[in-house]
């Protein structure tokens, strides 16, 4: 298992379109990709999962997965997320 904290820097945090773009990114690995936040985890390649944490902007989030590709995916789905500026 790896995980890696990242901060969401989108001013709308995580809401349908970036969402969508992880889910997408998420479902290419082999892995289990999931991310918490506030106490709350939600599998990644699940899209009403990732909305329903509310993930919001300078939100501190955690990216985990347990796989195959477990640290590749670690890698790009955090890569996603910090390029997902406004």
């Amino acid at each position: 298992m790896v995980s890696k904290e990242v901060v969401v820097k989108n001013g709308t945090g995580l809401h349908a379109r970036p969402a969508t773009l992880l889910v997408k990114k998420a479902s290419s690995f082999k892995s289990d990709v999931s991310i918490e936040f506030n106490g709350k985890k939600a599998n990644v390649k699940s899209l009403i999962g990732v909305l329903s944490l509310g993930v919001t902007k300078d939100s501190k989030i955690t990216v985990i997965a347990s796989g195959d590709d477990e640290t590749l995916a670690v890698e790009e789905i955090v890569k996603l997320i910090s390029s997902l500026e406004d």
